[in-house]
């Protein structure tokens, strides 16, 4: 009888956890990791706001005439509503990347969705007016239900570059020459503008900006397009006749 409890428990466990995983991060299945058209990319920013990071990011992208999203922690925007006021002021896409940095593997999916997600959207919309419609989850990882509840209301986004710029050991040069080297049109850009997160180092968004301000330089310089990831998603669907000026795209709110 224990026995068939422990496979039960494991099957649920893997069902819950491990099926997302492989139909989200392997098959990108009913998410955003990338655009294919044009000369656009995507920068976005994890884990904010952040007052000692975000203001000084936020005047990099304003001197380079960036837009990109930010995925914010709800917590976060009750604490510092200047700087989502900020994002929001200067044209930044806001997501929700949850209340608070908890993984969503051990959250149940209408707890998520109502005391994570939606929560922190009430926040953003408080403090902008303006609803939040695309999540990414902390870590990049969804539970079963998230498939089903989340997709219903937000849009997720994933990435398609991911350089582990959280880290201590990565250096400034380190940082831009692998951005530079994986960025192409259409990749999707995590980076984070905070450092107080589980397995991260402090002082690693002081250096993620000082790599970054030599890559917007290049991204320029290749002829890439800086976009907050709904244009890069319009742009995409528009470019093959799915989307007109005014239409939806399929299954979702208008980005």
């Amino acid at each position: 009888m224990i026995r068939m409890l422990m496979i039960v428990s494991l099957d649920a466990m893997i069902l819950y956890t491990m099926v997302p995983f492989i139909l989200t991060r392997i098959c990108g299945w009913g998410v955003l990791s990338k655009g294919k058209a044009g000369k656009g990319v995507a920068f976005t920013f994890d884990d904010g706001p952040d007052p000692s990071y975000t203001p000084d990011l936020l005047d990099l992208l304003q001197e380079h005439d960036v837009k990109a999203t930010f995925f914010v922690l709800g917590k976060k925007a009750e604490e510092h509503p200047e700087l989502i006021r900020r994002m929001h002021q200067e044209g930044h896409q806001i997501g929700i990347h949850n209340y608070i940095h908890r993984s969503n593997w051990i959250l149940s999916p209408w707890a998520n969705r109502r005391e994570q997600a939606d929560r922190t959207a009430d926040i953003v919309e408080r403090i902008t007016g303006e609803r939040p419609i695309v999540y990414r989850p902390p870590w990049g990882l969804l539970n079963i239900g998230d498939l089903i509840l989340m997709r219903k209301n937000y849009r997720i986004v994933l990435w398609s570059v991911m350089v582990g710029d959280w880290k201590p050991a990565v250096s400034v040069e380190q940082l831009k020459m692998n951005l530079l080297k994986r960025i192409k049109p259409g990749s999707i850009i995590v980076l984070h503008d905070s450092g107080d997160t589980l397995g991260a180092d402090e002082e690693a968004p002081r250096q993620m900006i000082a790599g970054l301000k030599e890559v917007l330089i290049e991204v320029r310089r290749k002829g890439l397009e800086c976009l907050r990831t709904d244009e890069l998603l319009n742009r995409e669907a528009r470019s093959v006749g799915k989307v007109g000026h005014d239409a939806k795209l399929p299954g979702q709110a208008h980005l």
